[in-house]
């Protein structure tokens, strides 16, 4: 039993279950006759009761299909068959050996996890802030906020973090990113392009678009966060006004790559032709498709790369 799983005992109701994965009792009610899962108990008053193993399960799934699997392939898999396919079939080692030699080593990152699973929040915020304080800002989203993140996410599917802990960092390391945007200096480059940043509706996710935020800033532009989840046609409003050269999305792994294919057509269309649309994130839409007018951003390091791209053309010749 993982060490933050429920006693055996602890049951949950069709409503809460409704509540923390975000499938309908309606859906639910269909898979238990079709797909034979959840397989649900009964109260005294004849009232579904799902144990906690399901309702973990049940979270995985909705991750899948919010990445464009069906459910008739996936509800009747086993649990460690869809962790496996909700990371590509990576696994937390495999997370855990992708952060050795990108700056800060395992054992280092290791010591933030055990923070995190003993629920230290104070600890683990001032090592966060004494390691952002030693290494400076784009040290430590690189090699530390980046590599650290993608752990906290392979953790949390495979079952190894709870979900209020995986909470727990985002607020944390978001926190301390947002204090040090603040302590850039304002930019003042005469080339110094206006970058939109925000998400598609769908996207919840803004840790990646905060660590863009960071780099972005320190290489001179000057950042307008939405926040996340901005209807399309808001975005491209957005851009007008604040007069944007560069519209930046962000897409996690769960976003629907159809979704993330459909709003950028959509957001080419509303927006002139001037405004450059950059996007980064893990979304497998990001690597099967080109779209035209769309940078994207394999990794942090390119976006250092776009803003110098960006501005040479605008570079006037001695």
């Amino acid at each position: 039993m993982k060490r933050h799983d429920a006693p055996s005992q602890v049951m949950h109701t069709i409503a809460a279950v409704e509540r923390d994965t975000g499938i309908g009792k309606d859906t639910l009610r269909v898979w238990e006759r079709r797909y034979r899962f959840p397989v649900p108990s009964r109260d005294l008053n004849g009232e579904r009761l799902y144990p906690t193993a399901q309702l973990e399960k049940l979270r995985v799934i909705k991750r899948l299909m919010d990445q464009g699997h069906r459910p008739g392939r996936i509800v009747s898999q086993s649990v460690e068959a869809l962790q496996h396919l909700s990371r590509g079939g990576a696994s937390v080692h495999a997370a855990q050996r992708s952060t050795q030699g990108q700056g800060q080593g395992h054992d280092d990152l290791g010591a933030y996890m055990a923070l995190l699973q003993t629920q230290d929040l104070e600890g683990l915020r001032r090592e966060l802030l004494n390691q952002l304080t030693q290494d400076g800002l784009q040290s430590f989203v690189m090699d530390v906020v980046a590599p650290l993140t993608t752990w906290v996410g392979e953790a949390w599917a495979q079952g190894e973090l709870a979900v209020h802990e995986e909470h727990m960092y985002t607020e944390c390391v978001s926190s301390l990113m947002r204090q040090a945007i603040l302590a850039i200096p304002k930019a003042t480059h005469p080339l110094s392009p206006c970058v939109l940043l925000t998400t598609f509706p769908q996207e919840a996710h803004g840790l990646g678009l905060l660590m863009a935020e960071c780099l972005l800033s320190l290489h001179g532009c000057r950042c307008v966060s939405l926040g996340t989840q901005t209807p399309v046609h808001e975005i491209a409003q957005a851009a007008a006004a604040h007069q944007a050269d560069v519209v930046a999305l962000s897409f996690s792994l769960n976003m629907n790559p159809n979704h993330v294919v459909d709003g950028l057509k959509e957001l080419n269309l509303r927006m002139p032709f001037s405004i450059q649309v950059w996007v980064g994130g893990q979304s497998l839409a990001l690597r099967r498709r080109t779209i035209g007018r769309v940078l994207v951003l394999h990794d942090l390091k390119s976006i250092g790369e776009a803003v110098t791209d960006w501005r040479t053309p605008r570079i006037e010749p001695p």
